[in-house]
């Protein structure tokens, strides 16, 4: 017997999966802004150097502030003043030709900056005077942030594998508020990097765990939908970023405000149900029981509840080794299972780098900055809801190679269309920011149908682990020039459709159980086929 037809029976979507699918859906909504958070707290203002101790002394006099930045400043070419540099001392003669300023003898700032607040009250780089020389640690604050995740994802893959999907559910969502929220009280750059680490590595949880939960509880025809309203949370949260950041300004409170929800999903959290699919593949059948006699009053599907036998469910999964451990090693221990977890893997660390390169990257094309989050968020509403008829027209394959291969294109285009043409290269970007989220949104769900369920959520935390090491390379590959940047990206984007092309397809097909299942030809047979087979094989199944 397949666990979808012990599903069906109780019905794969009915209230109760779509009471686990609203509960993982607020519990997700900081996911989104915590991994976009630096757009904003990392935000470099404009800035020049502080020069108001040479005010002290007397020099400027009556002097206005023009003139006493145009004596001390030197002017960059749009005719602002430079960042970084000041004059050795104050250039007087200049009031009267400015022209003459460009071989004057410059220095570094001697006391700190001057910085523009009409767009943030604080920021970090205003906090600990992140500019100029310092400038690459705002980026580095982000690559930290995902570094953490990086590890996190394979440590939560792993422990909820051995403890559950319910229990490493609750851990996440209590460390990942309570780093979050200690991380905005930091008094030194040091701590909050440290603190901002440890956000990355308990928080991602939320979303490697809620994803198999949401997957392991409907059945096959529903897979897809549940897919789309997954990744819709993460569009939900993008889109309120931009709002939240719009109304707070300050960085310290800008993180209080994004954390604070998860209190919700903790308060809920008691109504989550543990998977019954890893229950059953544990050996704990008399919970599973519980759980589906739960699902099976909640459905109104009283009439099953009595022929869910304990000892009918402990032969859904079999497996040669019952009370066996299953670790990151049972991935590349046999053939089909190292292929798929090279592809997988491969395809996660691209689709992750080159999105968030293009989310990173807001203030990037000249145009106001919580506009285009907004709408970089907006544009996945349809982007995601095209998904459910994508998956079901094309498939999963063709679906993630197509959406990989426009991001590649889209990127490519922006290369060669001149930096003036702000409009325009916004646009293609958006553009593109769309077909990188339909990338995504399938990606989640394709591996979460590929991985069995004794490895599954092995196989999200591994594949979740490469994706934030892609993460994190990408604001580092933003330092590089705008458009080797640029050429990086989509040559992952177009690589990473070339190896998505080579995954099965598994729409309309049982999930795998077993390494067996992926390994053997059980697998890939169609739904139709192999269910209808496992129930003539157990027609003594529920009755």
């Amino acid at each position: 017997m397949k666990f979808e037809d012990l599903l069906s029976e109780i019905n794969g979507f009915g209230r109760f999966q779509i009471m686990v699918l609203l509960i993982n859906f607020l519990g997700r909504f900081s996911l989104a802004c915590h991994f976009l958070l630096s757009n904003f707290i990392a935000a470099i203002p404009s800035h020049h150097c502080d020069i108001s101790g040479l005010d002290a002394d007397g020099i400027f006099g009556n002097l206005s502030r023009e003139e006493r930045l145009t004596v001390s400043i030197p002017k960059q070419e749009d005719g602002t003043p430079a960042s970084c540099h000041m004059f050795s001392h104050p250039q007087l003669h200049l009031l009267s030709n400015s022209s003459s300023s460009t071989d004057l003898p410059v220095v570094r700032c001697q006391n700190g900056w001057e910085y523009d607040n009409s767009t943030f009250s604080s920021t970090l780089a205003t906090q600990w005077d992140l500019v100029c020389d310092e400038r690459a640690m705002n980026k580095l604050t982000t690559t930290i942030f995902f570094i953490g995740v990086m590890f996190g994802a394979g440590a939560f893959g792993s422990l909820s594998a051995i403890f559950g999907r319910k229990p490493m559910l609750l851990v996440s969502y209590v460390l990942g508020m309570g780093f979050a929220v200690a991380s905005a009280f930091s008094s030194s750059f040091i701590m909050f990097a440290v603190l901002r680490f440890f956000t990355g590595f308990t928080i991602t949880g939320i979303v490697i765990i809620s994803t198999v939960l949401n997957v392991e509880w409907v059945g096959i025809e529903h897979r897809r939908l549940v897919g789309v309203i997954d990744c819709m949370s993460w569009t939900f949260g993008t889109m309120s970023l931009a709002l939240i950041a719009y109304l707070i300004r300050d960085w310290r409170w800008l993180i209080v405000a994004t954390s604070l929800p998860i209190i919700i999903a903790i308060v809920t959290w008691w109504w989550v149900p543990e998977s019954a699919r890893w229950l059953i593949a544990n050996g704990k059948v008399d919970k599973a029981r519980y759980y589906l006699r739960k699902c099976a009053v909640m459905n109104n599907r009283e009439e099953v509840v009595a022929r869910i036998k304990s000892e009918h469910l402990a032969n859904i999964i079999v497996t040669d080794k019952r009370n066996r451990k299953y670790s990151y090693l049972d991935l590349v221990r046999t053939p089909k299972m190292r292929r798929l977890a090279l592809l997988t893997g491969f395809t996660w660390f691209s689709v992750a780098t080159v999105s968030y390169g293009i989310s990173f990257n807001i203030s990037g094309f000249g145009l106001n900055m919580y506009l285009t989050q907004f709408v970089y968020g907006a544009i996945e509403v349809p982007a995601k809801l095209s998904i459910y008829y994508l998956l079901e027209r094309f498939g999963r394959c063709k679906t993630e190679t197509g959406a990989l291969l426009l991001v590649g294109i889209s990127l490519m285009i922006n290369i060669f269309i001149p930096r003036d043409k702000t409009v325009v290269r916004t646009v293609i970007a958006v553009l593109g920011r769309g077909c990188s989220g339909t990338s995504f949104g399938t990606i989640i769900l394709y591996s979460s149908e590929l991985f069995p369920t004794v490895l599954r959520q092995n196989g999200m935390g591994y594949n979740s682990f490469l994706a934030r090491l892609g993460v994190s390379v990408a604001p580092l590959i933003l330092l590089l020039d705008g458009i080797w940047s640029q050429v990086i990206l989509s040559s992952l984007a177009l690589c990473a459709a070339l190896v998505a092309y080579q995954l099965p397809e598994t729409r309309g097909k049982c999930l795998p159980e077993t390494i067996d299942d992926v390994e053997g030809i059980s697998f890939w047979l169609p739904t139709f086929f192999f269910c209808a087979l496992q129930k003539k094989e157990n027609h003594t199944g529920l009755k």
